[in-house]
């Protein structure tokens, strides 16, 4: 649930600014800090994080920002007995150990404590069942992406995504949906004011004044000049400019939802539910790509959470809504009731199916060719422009580029493909070649 942290943040940005603030919100200097917390365990073999960050906002400059919070010890615990610690992988993100996941009817609840001592936790969560997707499909909408969801130019096509299921008539059932999509990526690195290096290359080792020198070790990574002031060094520049690398190897880019699609069954309970709109993907680019929807279980205290978030993330800003709030889960301060956390804590079961959108019956240009500036078209140019709002910039061959290298591998080199959360050099299951 990766999307929560990005569409949290925004919405705070919002309700900082404009929306009467709580006093124990508030810092020394003006500024507003809220906790805000982003953690489902599901019953998948896949990592299962907890992520916590703060975000921030002065309000007299509008500047916002988020933190993470590190080093803080992090736990879940399992029908109120069995403790499983979570350790830190990147900054204010923590997974439980690899062979952990959820099951059905067990009760969760999460606590940690911050690096300055202060401690929370959460009500618990039973993970509920959840049915299985029978069935997925496709169509292209010129108008596919909600209005606040547009990309720049308001550009709004794309592909709306449908499923049907049978819903269970024994029980009330509150469900969740999310997508990952994998779209081919080309380009691997970008780097500004330095130039992609295959080998290292060692300080203070010069060549005629005009190269800097290769070494034999593995870098893997952009090199940026410092200036030393020496007098062998080459010419340092310091005008603006960035270099995009090419993939070395075949290299997906991994995108996921960035909005809340909620539903209770109770105008449907025990039906066969047909053509349920639950994606919206962005038309990125002409070729094809691969999507997973997953429906989700949950609480019904955890729908009402979603489904009040999802109202207010949808909120046009007309004359007649309701001011925004900010949307305080089921995560609490131990010792200060009255501190506001943002975010929920929940246990979902997860039916996930992927579907390869071949992308046949599109109209029109991709958001990625809509580019007035664009001349030549380079080898995965449209997705480039759909997440960089500009075209690749290779590495000149001549004239020659501004940082000029002596020895190593011939250049301009390829970048390797780095395995992440949004990026992966492994073929997804499903993707057809």
């Amino acid at each position: 649930m990766r999307f929560l942290i990005f569409a949290l943040s925004s919405l705070l940005m919002v309700v900082l600014l404009t929306a009467c603030v709580d006093p124990t919100d508030l810092t020394g200097d003006g500024t507003v800090t809220i906790l805000v917390v982003d953690g489902t365990l599901t019953n998948l073999p896949e990592p299962q994080l907890i992520r916590i960050n703060r975000s921030r906002v002065d309000r007299l400059t509008g500047r916002f920002g988020s933190v993470p919070m590190t080093k803080a010890t992090v736990e879940v615990v399992v029908d109120s007995a069995q403790v499983i610690p979570a350790h830190e992988t990147v900054d204010g993100s923590y997974q439980l150990p690899s062979d952990f996941k959820g099951q059905i009817g067990r009760a969760y609840q999460l606590r940690f404590t911050l690096s300055d001592g202060t401690h929370y936790q959460s009500t618990q969560q039973v993970m509920q069942p959840v049915p299985p997707i029978d069935k997925i499909s496709a169509q292209f909408n010129p108008t596919s992406l909600p209005v606040e969801l547009q990309l720049s130019g308001g550009y709004r096509a794309g592909h709306d995504i449908y499923i049907d299921w049978k819903d269970p008539g024994n029980q009330h059932n509150y469900y969740r949906w999310e997508w990952q999509l994998w779209e081919k990526q080309s380009w691997c690195r970008s780097c500004q004011q330095g130039i992609y290096a295959v080998n290292i290359i060692p300080p203070h080792a010069y060549k005629d004044k005009t190269f800097y020198v290769s070494g034999d070790e593995p870098y893997e990574n952009c090199f940026v000049p410092i200036n030393y002031f020496e007098t062998a060094q080459p010419p340092f520049h310091n005008e603006l400019y960035v270099y995009d690398y090419p993939c070395r190897t075949q290299c997906w880019e991994i995108l996921y939802s960035s909005s809340l699609n909620v539903f209770d069954d109770q105008f449907s309970n025990g039906g066969l539910i047909l053509k349920r709109p639950v994606a919206q993907i962005p038309y990125y680019d002409s070729t094809a790509s691969l999507v997973e929807i997953r429906q989700m279980s949950l609480t019904q205290t955890a729908h009402s959470y979603f489904k009040r978030f999802q109202d207010q993330t949808q909120n046009t800003g007309g004359i007649a809504d309701t001011p925004p709030s900010a949307p305080v889960g089921n995560i609490r301060n131990a010792a200060n009731s009255q501190e506001r956390v943002v975010g929920y804590f929940t246990a979902s079961a997860v039916s996930a199916v992927r579907h390869w959108i071949d992308r046949k019956d599109v109209k029109g240009l991709p958001f990625g060719d809509t580019n007035p500036a664009q001349t030549a078209k380079l080898t995965g140019s449209d997705l480039f422009y759909s997440l960089n709002l500009r075209q690749p910039i290779p590495e000149p061959i001549y004239p020659y580029p501004t940082i000029r290298v002596w020895g190593g591998p011939p250049r301009p080199p390829t970048a390797i493909c780095v395995s992440s959360d949004s990026r992966t050099p492994f073929k997804p299951v499903g993707w057809r070649d």
